[in-house]
């Protein structure tokens, strides 16, 4: 007893205390080579004089490297999933390169549904034997099977892919080294995607290792009896080095400009569609649209002219110019004053109509459309024999290969935990923070040129609504919408993508765990040194410390920018992170789980983190160990608390409990209840913000955190609470010093106070399911009308919402401030007079026992004097 009370001492003193650059040469005639080489060889040399660079290795695309990174941002760049270092990947030992490797490698068959944008009226076709082979996508062989990992889901085109990989027998008709090769052609020298490495920053300089996923083209034709024929490696690098020519030889472009314009059409729509490069020039290659060989100048013959027609960036289009942002914003600013404003003058309609006439000018100039001509002479240029379905496919690569990676490392990371996810998509929401995109893979600015150039020339575009249709949060519009949505009867599934609602719930599971742990192991510490000693555990400081030992930022999905560089908003996001796995467990585990995770993560002495996993129990529970029921013939107090039993249909194990949450703060210590219901009403406190919490993240999928929030506090607050203690007749058991035995009014806080600790004695002699069945019962039906009468805004926040509504253009927006008039009464019965100014006017006041319900109270008199502008404002938008 001695040693675990030594321990317990210890806890409160431990509580307390890039583009890489090439120039490359014009290649020969891939022909010549392949007469003396055999195929690979040849393709190893292509490949290897594409990366010839007539520019020093020391420098990068805009000069010389430099060393002038402050710290924060020199170690940021070195660690983190964003930089694709993924933790727990190891060297591969190399592949043999003349075999197939088929006991080594898996193979999967990638397909992405939808179809949209990825099935072409052009496909690229190979000719061989008579026959013809259609590109359908890729195969890709991975070095370890591809089990327990999610589908990959990728927003694209405004569209939402689902990108398949189908474990398929293995095929025979291919090599490594072909493969190999194939990938540096397509994706080194034609797509230029230099950023995306499959071996692993980490294994660059080491020895000699193989990347993680090898990638072969699939072209198949059909089969009478309905089974597929894929074409061999061998035959499709044939295929690549018999294409690989001069679009328009110099030799010949004299007799080509001399052919029959239907023969000149014949050839230029066989090109249409086909990517051509130009090594040494940036970008490399792309996709022809049209090729037309009009001569301006009859003295001087000149290559004809490949058309393609692009996208230019957003942020060098009118989308990034500074005086269209500027005027965007004025814009909608005054649309939206404008559609809130309760009459609406016809000067600002007009104004509203001159800036859109000015941003429809801007967005027609030549110089700031997006979608762009480009005409390029075709001289230099060499046919690659690949069409944009290739490099539309082969642009889905680098997400999947980042997807199945991440998914890999995170086994790394259940390790940590102690913990298997069985739900792994529920585990990578739990390490992804808002900022975090992955639509273009970790390099997005290359993959959308390499889209733009070498991809489909029209794609079809979904609804842009579907990047922030279950993101958008901001705005008293998107709020009012939200929060009018019932809750669903079912649980069911969120689709926000981020963890900021299982950061809500984790943050609620980290307080009940903290909060009962210290009710039990201090039984004798007030609710004042309770609440200080919680505050220090699960503050932010200190859970990011705790995120540390799990190296959670390692694991972390963000975005690649300087936000999280620095390490105090990396620590915070660490916290969070926290918080969301803490809910992540205790969803898909169970309390225990969370409850085991957070004990051994808190201490690291087996001792300590004994004592605290296995509290003792509560000090009325450890006097009569198997129930106190029998001390009922003998305590009146006891026998009235029955008729309550009875009432509610509970039947408490220990009574002295239920008596000890009745018993009011007024009232001295006695043997009964050993203390009134203050600890009590801490502990009920974080039970009731745990079961809400749940309840609001299963049945709330449509709504944020700060959404979840404000149904919570219109759910757990003392109003509510009170309405439900009088409901049920608590103030009719409380237990107070008064000898006269008459029915005392009790104030709101104190019959608030009565249900909590009611809910925290519930708790304590039966289990949290009772708690949950309570409130379900007494609490949760409850919301459908809150949300109807919008209870959860407060009549101060709706007050301010009408008053910002009445603002001008130009201005600062007038508030309502609040002034108190009058305080009467003893400190401990006091009443204030709260007065309500806007403009300099007075337009409401209020009483109430506190200034805030005072201040409530003049925000709902103004709302009433008002009341027809307030309606329009707040009920019709």
């Amino acid at each position: 007893m001695l040693a675990s009370a030594a321990r317990t001492t210890t806890i409160r003193r431990t509580i307390l205390c890039l583009y890489r650059p090439s120039a490359r040469h014009p290649l020969p005639p891939p022909t010549a080579l392949s007469q003396h080489l055999s195929i690979q060889e040849a393709f190893r040399i292509i490949h290897l004089l594409n990366q010839v660079s007539g520019i020093h290795g020391s420098k990068v695309n805009s000069g010389e490297k430099t060393d002038t990174d402050s710290s924060d941002y020199a170690k940021a760049r070195r660690t983190g999933i964003r930089h694709s270092i993924y933790p727990g990947e190891e060297a591969i030992k190399p592949c043999r390169p003349m075999t197939n490797n088929a006991g080594r490698l898996f193979h999967y068959r990638i397909t992405v549904s939808p179809p949209t944008n990825f099935l072409t009226d052009r496909p690229t076709v190979i000719e061989y034997d008579d026959h013809e082979y259609i590109f359908e996508g890729f195969s890709m062989f991975a070095h370890a099977p591809l089990t327990n990992i999610p589908l990959c889901k990728v927003i694209r085109f405004n569209i939402d892919y689902t990108i398949h990989f189908i474990e398929e027998m293995m095929p025979e008709n291919f090599c490594v080294k072909g493969l190999e090769l194939f990938s540096l052609f397509l994706f080194r020298d034609i797509l230029e995607l230099y950023d995306w490495n499959l071996k692993g920053p980490l294994f660059e300089d080491s020895p000699p290792c193989c990347p993680r996923f090898h990638f072969m083209p699939r072209f198949v034709r059909f089969l009478p009896d309905g089974g597929k024929e894929v074409l061999s490696m061998h035959q499709i690098l044939l295929y690549l080095l018999r294409c690989s020519k001069a679009l328009v030889p110099e030799e010949e472009i004299a007799n080509m400009l001399q052919w029959e314009e239907l023969e000149w059409q014949k050839y230029a729509e066989e090109c249409k569609g086909m990517i051509v490069t130009n090594p040494g020039t940036k970008p490399s290659s792309v996709r022809i649209d049209q090729l037309d060989r009009e001569q301006f100048n009859p003295d001087v013959i000149t290559f004809p002219i490949i058309v393609h027609f692009g996208i230019r960036p957003a942020q060098l289009s009118y989308a990034g110019d500074p005086q269209y942002q500027k005027l965007w914003k004025s814009y909608v600013k005054l649309r939206h004053l404008l559609a809130n404003s309760p009459k609406v003058k016809q000067t600002d309609k007009q104004k509203l109509a001159q800036r859109e006439e000015a941003l429809q000018k801007i967005r027609q100039k030549n110089t700031m459309r997006r979608e762009v001509t480009v005409e390029l002479s075709s001289q230099g240029f060499w046919k690659t024999g690949i069409r944009s379905d290739v490099c539309q496919h082969a642009m889905m690569l680098p997400v999947l290969t980042h997807h199945i990676r991440y998914h890999q490392c995170l086994m790394h990371l259940d390790k940590l935990i102690g913990y298997t996810f069985q739900d792994r998509c529920l585990l990578q929401l739990a390490m992804t923070h808002p900022s975090h995109h992955l639509n273009f893979g970790m390099n997005p600015d290359h993959a959308r040129n390499s889209l733009s150039n070498c991809g489909i020339r029209q794609p079809k575009y979904g609804d842009r609504k579907v990047h922030h249709m279950h993101m958008r949060k901001k705005g008293i519009n998107t709020l009012i919408n939200i929060m009018s949505r019932l809750g669903q009867d079912d649980p069911t599934p969120s689709r926000i993508n981020h963890n900021e609602r299982l950061e809500f719930l984790g943050d609620a599971v980290v307080e009940f765990l903290t909060s009962v742990h210290l009710y039990y192991l201090f039984p004798s510490l007030e609710e004042g040194g309770l609440a200080t000693y919680r505050t220090a555990i699960v503050q932010n400081q200190h859970l990011a410390m705790l995120a540390k030992k799990l190296e959670l930022d390692r694991f972390m999905l963000y975005a690649h920018g300087p936000d999280l560089c620095r390490e105090s908003d990396l620590r915070h996001a660490m916290a969070n992170c926290f918080e969301a796995l803490i809910g992540a467990v205790y969803l898909e585990g169970s309390l225990e789980e969370a409850k085991q995770l957070f004990g051994r993560l808190l201490f690291n002495d087996p001792d300590l983190r004994e004592v605290w996993l296995n509290y003792p129990l509560h000090p009325l529970q450890l006097q009569e160990p198997n129930t106190d029921r029998q001390l009922i013939e003998t305590s009146p107090v006891l026998q009235k608390l029955t008729e309550f039993e009875d009432a509610i249909g509970v039947i408490f194990t220990h009574v002295r409990l239920l008596a000890r949450a009745f018993t009011l703060r007024t009232v001295g210590f006695n043997h009964l209840t050993l203390g009134h219901n203050q600890r009590m009403e801490f502990l009920g406190d974080s039970i009731m913000q745990l079961v809400a919490t749940e309840y609001l993240f299963i049945h709330f999928p449509d709504h944020h955190e700060g959404h979840l929030t404000l149904l919570r506090s219109s759910l757990v607050n003392n109003r509510t609470q009170a309405k439900v203690a009088e409901e049920l007749g608590m103030q009719e058991y409380a237990i107070t010093n008064d000898k006269t035995k008459r029915p005392v009014a009790l104030r709101t806080k104190t019959l608030a106070d009565l249900l909590e600790s009611f809910i925290a004695a519930l708790y304590i002699d039966k289990d949290l399911e009772y708690v949950h069945t309570f409130m379900n019962v007494c609490f949760f039906p409850r919301l459908k009308e809150f949300i109807l009468n919008q209870d959860w805004n407060d009549p101060k926040s709706q007050l301010q919402q009408c008053c910002l509504t009445l603002r001008t253009e130009g201005k600062e927006p007038d508030i309502p401030l609040y002034k108190t008039l009058q305080t009467v009464g003893p400190s401990h019965a006091r009443t204030y007079t709260v007065a309500v100014y806007f403009k300099g006017e007075r337009i409401g006041c209020g009483k109430g026992p506190s200034i805030q319900q005072a201040e409530m109270g003049a925000a709902m008199d103004a709302l009433e004097k008002c009341k027809p502008i307030s309606f329009s404002i707040i009920v019709c938008s």
